[in-house]
């Protein structure tokens, strides 16, 4: 049997135990190991696993995932989500739909100093939700906009997403975020355009805010001052050459920490902030060790390298294969989560993507490319039924909105997704612009 038939099958297993709600990591780590014994036997496997977990954990570019958690964790206690809500809605509240425009607004500035989007989800829910509620806006828009703007936290560099990519493709993460930054800024305006135009098509659903004096403006400005300062001392710390991502991740959750207990964070809040942090760094690591489990078995099938070079030789157009990836990445985002779409897919399809050619591209522009253009599919599974976890993030803030509801909300979001990624894959320089100037 060839290494693609028994590497199908474990994987027909492996979506089984999905669709049985199984936890991904416990499914990968369970199909890894069977498929592991099947091909090698028992004493091999107990050889890899014994050290398995230490060769992962060990890797120093992922302590920046706890420490990027912990970040947002504090920032959020720092009052920096109402800060930077505040703002945006006091210089464009006063339009129709403005309110919704400054959530997702706020969600980017949050996701520049968090790199989660579950995280930037609940957090500027919390925030948004009761201000829309008061101005009478659309259950359907409110929601959808919500849950569309908390994708921005991981598309807006810094984002634990792009370290994993980065980590699985050996790439350098500040490469990937610089990268990262003008799509980010693309999505979080194609959702404002989203808003403005349904809003001028059903003017009850954003009714206009209350426009508040250039005093009140100013004042607001001034409050984002933290947000902006941390942004520049990681982001700006990166690419000045002063810190590698790990260290600025590092002062930027210290700086994000102070700033936390100046304004007013006490020792329960940062024990919340500690153990919330390390619960989803947990979680994140025990899906990358199933993944290593499951990528291993996958390499003794020489699975990857047979697909690999079966689609260089079998003169599919490189498009044609781009976008079957992309519509697979839209199908597993209906039942599976950003992390571990990127984590079960790129052992197998980065291997197919650096075998062909796309626009000239050399093997570096070609990864890093390709890795921008994944997290903005995985992004879109965020927000596509039945999963959609930043859908059930919000509601689960908004009950008297029904899911049904915000996912027909959803659907104009949607649409802007789809455009930008073939804006994406037709012009690679969007991404690729700024990766010139890191070095």
């Amino acid at each position: 049997m060839s290494g693609i038939a028994i590497g199908g099958i474990f994987f027909g297993i492996l979506m089984v135990l999905l669709a049985l709600r199984v936890p991904i990591a416990i499914s990968m780590l369970l199909t890894g190991m069977a498929g592991y014994v099947t091909l090698a036997g028992w004493d091999p496997l107990l050889s890899y696993l014994k050290t398995a977990a230490y060769g992962r954990y060990s890797i120093y570019d992922l302590s920046v995932v706890p420490l990027f958690l912990l970040m947002g964790g504090f920032a959020s206690r720092g009052g920096l989500s109402k800060a930077l809500f505040g703002a945006a809605e006091s210089l464009i509240g006063h339009y129709r739909g403005g309110v919704a425009m400054a959530a997702v607004g706020a969600c980017a500035g949050f996701g520049a100093i968090c790199g989660s989007s579950l995280a930037t989800a609940a957090t500027m829910g919390q925030v948004a939700l009761p201000e829309l509620r008061r101005l009478n806006y659309s259950p359907a828009l409110s929601t959808a906009a919500l849950a569309a703007g908390g994708t921005l936290g991981i598309l807006i560099p810094p984002s634990v997403v792009l370290v994993i990519y980065a980590i699985l493709t050996e790439q350098n993460i500040s490469k990937l975020f610089a990268a990262a930054f003008l799509p980010g800024i693309l999505a979080a305006i194609g959702y404002m355009l989203v808003i403005a135009l349904y809003c001028r098509a059903v003017p009850d659903a954003g009714p206009a805010g209350e426009r508040k004096p250039w005093s009140v403006r100013l004042r607001a400005l001034i409050d984002v001052w933290p947000v902006l300062a941390i942004f520049v001392v990681v982001i700006g710390g990166i690419y000045g050459g002063f810190f590698t991502p790990t260290e600025a991740a590092s002062v930027g959750t210290i700086a994000a920490g102070i700033l936390a207990v100046a304004k007013g964070m006490r020792f329960a809040g940062l024990m919340e902030a500690l153990y919330g942090a390390a619960e989803a760094t947990a979680m994140i690591f025990l899906i990358l060790l199933g993944a290593d489990v499951l990528n291993v078995f996958l390499a003794l099938t020489q699975m990857p390298a047979e697909l690999a070079a079966w689609v260089a030789q079998s003169g599919l157009p490189p498009l044609v294969v781009l976008f079957a990836i992309i519509t697979i990445y839209v199908f597993l985002g209906c039942v599976m989560d950003s992390l571990s779409m990127i984590l079960l897919t790129i052992p197998i399809f980065f291997p197919m993507i650096m075998g062909l050619d796309f626009w000239g591209l050399d093997q570096t522009d070609k990864a890093i490319w390709f890795g921008i253009l994944a997290l903005m599919v995985v992004e879109v599974g965020l927000i596509t039924p039945p999963v959609g976890m930043n859908v059930y993030i919000i509601n689960s803030l908004a009950k008297n909105v029904s899911m049904a509801t915000t996912f027909r909300g959803i659907v104009p979001f949607l649409a802007s997704d789809a455009l930008r990624v073939v804006l994406l894959v037709f012009f690679p320089p969007i991404s690729l612009f700024l990766v010139q100037y890191t070095g």
